[in-house]
């Protein structure tokens, strides 16, 4: 029944954050229309929402109006975007597949690619800074304020350089479980810590959702790394085993296929334990951190 309710949230969110989305981000019929045809190509490629779903669950914590999560979710998903845009380029990871379709700099040209990662990173703030997204000028403050750290030198653009740069020297578990934490957890924090956010939450509901998000992205992030190693390239949509080419260090290279899944299922059940105190609201959020470890793609 968890998996049930978990598959019909993720759908229900896909439809109504695309909805969002399709409102906000229309194509002028104007000479820069096709930097607005590329944002939509990657926005609509497919994925998961698993960002927006967190914002929508920590949301339902509070009581928190669903427009207002989904606004915040839009915001977020069009940063994760960018982020894959240019995780794709040439210079990055060079894939030239995402989501079992042509990267966005296969279909529409690696200078278009960088506009609309940079177009759709901008337009995040625009969405947060809206009136609509929060009547509480004060929120949208804080939203615009923890979505740029998280997203920043200090959160995920700050763990894509350590890892790009991770060939030129050894890292230790530690300094991984960092770069994990900034490339990928990052985004997830602020995804599961939203909804305080907007409801002006104190520091032990917030402490908790924290707590619950460094553990979920480590579990995630180990996941994704177990699929570039034994994953079926169909079903990821993306080239695999691209990270022992590469010479990356993860925490699969480290501890063998076997230990990280169960590090990975550790991290999993601490994530849930975090979740104690918020009781059964917290039902979307606990599939989530089971969804994290078993997922195929």
């Amino acid at each position: 029944m968890e998996n049930q309710a978990l598959e019909e949230a993720m759908a229900a969110t896909s439809t109504a954050v695309e909805r969002v989305l399709n409102a906000i981000l229309t194509v002028p019929d104007t000479p820069e229309r096709r930097v607005f045809e590329a944002m939509r190509y990657s926005l609509y490629a497919g994925g998961k929402r698993l960002r927006p779903l967190l914002v929508l669950a920590s949301a339902e914590l509070f009581g928190i109006e669903q427009e207002h999560a989904l606004r915040v979710g839009a915001a977020l998903e069009c940063v994760h975007v960018y982020s894959l845009i240019h995780d794709d380029l040439p210079s990055m990871d060079d894939d030239d597949m995402r989501r079992g379709k042509p990267s966005l700099h296969k279909a529409f040209g690696e200078a278009t690619a960088i506009l609309a990662g940079d177009a759709l990173l901008t337009l995040a703030f625009e969405i947060l800074a809206a009136d609509t997204t929060h009547p509480d000028p004060y929120v949208r403050t804080e939203l615009v304020s923890a979505l740029a750290k998280a997203a920043g030198g200090h959160g995920m653009v700050g763990g894509q350089m350590i890892d790009i740069s991770a060939g030129d020297h050894q890292l230790d578990q530690q300094a991984v479980f960092r770069l994990q934490n900034m490339k990928t957890g990052a985004l997830i924090s602020f995804a599961a810590e939203a909804g305080a956010i907007m409801a002006r939450a104190g520091k032990k509901p917030r402490a908790s959702l924290q707590g619950y998000a460094r553990d979920l992205g480590l579990a995630f992030q180990i996941a994704d790394d177990l699929l570039d190693v034994e994953g079926d390239e169909n079903e990821v949509g993306k080239a695999l085993g691209k990270d022992a080419v590469a010479g990356k260090a993860t925490i699969v290279g480290m501890l063998g296929i076997e230990r990280a899944r169960q590090q990975a299922q550790i991290l999993s059940d601490q994530a849930i334990e975090h979740l104690a105190d918020f009781d059964d609201k917290a039902s979307l959020l606990r599939a989530v951190a089971h969804f994290a470890v078993n997922r195929r793609s």
